[in-house]
């Protein structure tokens, strides 16, 4: 049993190696990081240590904006799509003909390079001195007012960026959802409709109940791929994005060590572990919900 148990950790070790190197190592170093005052990476000194650095992220407003436009990315953005992958893969469900062609359908914009995608969405919405975009159009063709979606007002902006960030997401989730939905037993199907049970109810009390496990996991992979946006804001509005006031939490991270007002270390390491705690944090709350309304097969 000793020799069994020693071999299975020999086999992990090479994992464990890796894990520790290139993720456990480097949270440590940003975490002492950001407790080091004036860090200064070309001499590699500081001049103290204490809370400075987070004192100054969490004064810092261009912060306090890239915080609010992910939070409100991660409230809108979450949801939504993971309840229109849910309708969409309940639909392809029932479509017998055509199923796998409506799926690749589905699934092409996962494969689609982000900034193409968003070269799109810039054509859809962006107003120029020619066109005011075919969303515009669209808009005047029923009455309303053209909008500035891309350089206008912040609501107007934030929209584009959630359809945005929705439209890119929900392929993937697409085709777990519906990998799950095939899996499911079809007896308890034929059991519910032989019993003159409403497709509502077959679909909230058996459906929903044994893919729970699969949406759990669309939505904790999607509050932490929210939270971690970046290249969504830079394919519509560009890299300057506190310019935009549409910087996250990622960019700010990204412009403390590399942008035009970059060469900060410590504080880009603040803001990170700011949003490891955040994410940390939203994860734990949903392991505590799951327990209650997640159903795991045995």
């Amino acid at each position: 049993m000793e020799n069994r148990n020693f071999k299975g950790w020999l086999y992990l070790l090479p994992a464990l190696l890796f894990l520790g190197a290139f993720l456990v190592y480097p949270l440590i170093d940003v975490f002492v990081y950001s407790f080091e005052e004036g860090y200064n990476s070309a001499s590699q000194t500081y001049y103290g240590t204490g809370m400075y650095n987070y004192s100054y992220v969490l004064h810092d407003p261009y912060f306090l904006q890239a915080l609010k436009n992910t939070l409100l990315l991660v409230a809108v953005t979450v949801p939504v799509s993971t309840l229109l992958a849910l309708l969409i893969s309940v639909a392809l469900s029932s479509v017998k003909p055509l199923r796998k062609l409506y799926q690749t359908v589905y699934f092409l914009p996962y494969v689609t390079n982000t900034l193409a995608i968003g070269l799109v969405f810039m054509i859809l919405f962006k107003k120029t001195a020619y066109t005011d975009g075919l969303i515009n159009l669209v808009l005047n063709f029923f009455g309303g007012g053209s909008v500035d979606f891309i350089d206008g007002p912040y609501w107007a902006k934030m929209l584009v960026l959630c359809v945005y960030t929705i439209w890119v997401v929900m392929p993937f989730k697409i085709l777990i959802l519906t990998s799950a939905l095939a899996s499911v037993n079809q007896t308890y199907y034929n059991a519910a409709r032989v019993d003159g049970t409403s497709r509502f109810r077959i679909f909230y009390k058996i459906t929903l109940p044994m893919i729970s496990p699969t949406v759990f996991y669309l939505v904790i992979t999607g509050f932490i791929g929210a939270f971690k946006a970046y290249s969504d804001a830079v394919a519509l509005f560009g890299t300057n994005l506190n310019a935009a006031g549409m910087n996250t939490i990622v960019g700010y991270v990204y412009d403390m060590l590399y942008g035009d007002s970059g060469g900060y270390p410590s504080y880009a390491s603040a803001a990170a572990i700011i949003l490891f705690v955040i994410v940390l944090t939203i994860t734990c709350i949903n392991l505590l919900v799951s327990r209650k309304h997640v159903h795991y097969s045995k």
